[in-house]
């Protein structure tokens, strides 16, 4: 071996000396290593699937492989949360609830706060873990709380997925650790995922504990750190959650608001963390700078179109938009949005405060967006019959 070697040394020390150069053996091989690692680097594939969407309509504003099945890892807590935050809202659950930590709890691997079998934690404080630091004890103590056994609650995770419409999805486990030889991996989509995120969006404490960046648990024994870095380095992300296993890639799940606009991003593996958060941030800032969230008609904004009231007390009736209609519009197109009234010619009988009587329809860039309800802004009752009897024979009353 140290002939080789020696050998070697030789034939470089004479090249060298041909050139009248001098080649450091190191600089050669450290070299080619650089050059072989950027090649690398340059071939890898970026993501698996990626979607960007307007979180309050659901519009979709990019995507690509939306409907690839790809492992969330633990992305997957977002739907025992979701769970969770749905029996509070219907008051099955409490915040303040105590569990307890059971000797398989204690037992979960990866990111895990080091729960202790007897141990006892408030719903919340676990949550926060869960949610946080990505404790995979402590989403294991919630399901155990919340139905019994971890299996139990992973069938109420895959009803829900059912009842979100989320197809791409299959849950088989509460936390989303890699499985092993004899279990299979959860699998979802950027799709599903988005859809999930919108749900969650709905309870304000879900997006004030995702956007903690680290704050202390067990009486400041232990830090609970936040893996989604884009918050701080990016002003307008504010929650959601990361997912990892080395099988499955760098994931992510995230939320931002400029404005009124506020986004969806969802990226399935990619190879690296920073790669990751890099290409979330591009994605969110290119929208925000090419979307505008654009009100097209307020709530109880009058409808310059009246409706004949035949029978009415009083003649004719203009009615009010039944709900706020708010759309991302680009920024190139905003005079692409229009409103069309759909409404009868006259209605019989007596209307009532809040009746539908017609519909407006929006449309944007050549298709139909979105509909709101035309109401009524009051009550008008019928007219007496004498009045209706003059007005059948022509009279203007």
């Amino acid at each position: 071996m140290k002939r080789i070697v020696l050998s070697v040394f030789i034939l470089l020390w004479g090249a060298s000396f041909v050139s009248g150069k001098s080649i450091p053996i190191q600089g050669v091989v450290s070299g080619k290593l650089s050059a072989q690692k950027k090649q690398s680097a340059e071939a890898e594939t970026p993501y698996q699937a990626i979607l960007v969407m307007e979180a309050h309509t659901g519009s979709m504003l990019e995507g690509e492989n939306i409907h690839l099945q790809w492992a969330p890892a633990s992305i997957t807590k977002l739907m025992l949360v979701h769970i969770v935050m749905e029996k509070i809202a219907g008051g099955d659950l409490h915040l303040s609830d105590p569990i307890g930590v059971s000797g398989k709890a204690s037992k979960m691997g990866g990111s895990q706060v080091f729960l202790k079998q007897g141990e006892t934690f408030s719903l919340e404080e676990l949550l926060r873990a869960t949610l946080i630091a990505s404790a995979n004890d402590a989403a294991y103590a919630i399901a155990e709380y919340v139905s019994g056994s971890a299996e139990e609650f992973v069938q109420l995770m895959n009803q829900k997925a059912n009842a979100l419409n989320m197809a791409d999805t299959v849950y088989h486990s509460v936390h989303g650790l890699p499985p092993s030889e004899t279990q299979q991996a959860d699998v979802s989509s950027c799709h599903d995922l988005s859809i999930l995120a919108r749900e969650l969006l709905k309870y304000p404490k879900v997006l004030e504990w995702t956007a903690i960046r680290s704050e202390p648990f067990r009486d400041g024994k232990f830090i609970l750190y936040n893996s989604n870095k884009l918050l701080g380095r990016m002003a307008e992300v504010d929650g959601l959650k990361t997912g990892y296993f080395r099988t499955a890639g760098y994931s992510i799940v995230a939320t931002a608001k400029r404005g009124g606009l506020r986004l969806v991003a969802v990226l399935l593996g990619s190879p690296r963390a920073r790669m990751r958060d890099r290409l979330v941030a591009e994605k969110l800032k290119k929208h925000f700078s090419q979307y505008a969230m654009v009100k097209v008609i307020g709530k109880g904004q009058v409808i310059d179109k009246a409706v004949v009231l035949p029978q009415g007390k009083a003649r004719t009736l203009k009615g009010v938009a039944g709900s706020d209609f708010l759309y991302p519009v680009s920024k190139d197109k905003q005079n692409s949005i229009n409103r069309t009234i759909n409404l009868p010619e006259k209605i019989d009988g007596e209307i009532q405060a809040g009746q539908k009587l017609g519909e407006l329809r929006i449309s944007y860039d050549g298709g139909i967006v979105g509909k709101v309800d035309i109401v009524s802004p009051l009550h008008v009752p019928k007219a007496g019959r004498f009045v209706r009897l003059m007005r059948f024979f022509g009279f203007d009353f």
